[in-house]
């Protein structure tokens, strides 16, 4: 997922966003999760012909309104990402986007594209009879936050993003061959047994073509290294027995589907639409959280966005990578939210 550069660039960014980032959290016991609450309501709205999309309401419903954006695409919500959020002050608004998690159709790729993705967030937000809502998304999730922010600024009160992805060419590029390869070369290995043509360098339309595929023994097994491919370049600390029980519990059939479905398009965006349009959001309120050693989304596309959102803030988190449930990524965006609590 991420933008290359030189390495005199890279000197010049690491001393620059020493000068110019603000101090990361660091108050891991103030800002711990807030322990596990039910949603009050859950259900489906329909936003096609095709999809019904599930969602779940947590908190207080007369709190500030929060939209999470999972990411993915395809990974799908759970109750986990209520427990950001203290559930006094907000109202907690979580859905699965199409072919994700419980929404239906399971998988489905018809109809699901970017643009529709943004257009069920605000028939979500219109069918709860929300005013402006707070946008938190990570990895994807921060793709589809920017995406729907600057569609509709006017009804966007703050953005909390975490692993920038803006879905360059060079960023994807990066996320299937570029440091990956460098850093895991065993896990990369693994991914390559099913990619048939690795000199056409189109790795995900390969591998959207094989989990498609008639060989139902073939596509489950191109969804599962696919899976265990990102699941192990995503944290710092992955032992490969521990992702190997994750595996055997998680249904990532529709993450690797869709997720390489998107990647194989370019994500349904032109090239650089996200950056070129961030006039729009120039004065929403913006917490960018990043890990420093993150290899999917890399520290540099978020401090790109940083630097173009001037009344933004962006916390690099040392000894972090990817994942949300890294330590110091979880302290930070809890400590993010409580920053919009009022």
């Amino acid at each position: 997922m991420f933008q290359k550069f030189s390495n005199s660039t890279l000197i010049v960014i690491i001393v620059l966003g020493f000068i110019f980032c603000s101090p990361a959290p660091n108050n891991q016991a103030a800002d711990k999760l807030y322990p596990p609450i039910q949603s009050y309501k859950a259900g489906y709205l329909t936003v096609s012909d095709v999809h019904e999309i599930y969602y779940q309401l947590g908190g207080n419903p007369q709190g500030k309104p929060v939209m999470v954006l999972h990411g993915g695409p395809g990974a799908g919500c759970s109750a986990h990402d209520f427990q950001y959020f203290n559930p006094q002050k907000f109202h907690i608004i979580l859905h699965d986007q199409r072919g994700a998690g419980m929404s239906k159709p399971y998988a489905e790729l018809k109809e699901n594209t970017t643009s529709n993705l943004v257009e069920d967030i605000e028939k979500l937000r219109k069918h709860l009879g929300l005013d402006k809502v707070l946008l938190f998304g990570g990895s994807w999730g921060s793709t589809l936050a920017l995406a729907y922010a600057e569609a509709y600024p006017q009804n966007v009160s703050g953005i909390i993003l975490r692993g920038i992805f803006t879905a360059a060419k060079e960023e994807i590029d990066h996320f299937y061959h570029g440091a990956t390869a460098t850093y895991f070369p065993e896990n990369f290995e693994m991914l390559m047994k099913q990619i048939d043509h690795p000199e056409q360098k189109n790795y995900p339309t390969q591998l959207l073509s094989k989990i498609q595929g008639l060989d139902s023994v073939a596509s489950h097994e191109a969804a599962k290294a696919w899976a265990r491919y990102e699941g192990k370049i995503a944290f710092l600390n992955m032992p490969d027995q521990r992702l190997e029980n994750i595996l055997t519990r998680w249904p990532f059939f529709a993450f690797s589907l869709i997720e390489n479905y998107y990647m194989a398009n370019g994500c349904f965006l032109k090239e650089g639409q996200l950056l070129d349009n961030t006039d729009k959001i120039a004065d929403v309120p913006t917490i960018i959280v990043n890990g420093r050693y993150d290899v999917i989304c890399p520290p540099i596309t978020a401090f790109i966005l940083h630097k173009k959102l001037a009344k933004s803030k962006l916390w690099i988190i040392e000894g972090a990578g990817h994942s949300a449930s890294e330590p110091g990524i979880e302290v930070a965006l809890v400590r993010a939210a409580r920053e919009f609590e009022n």
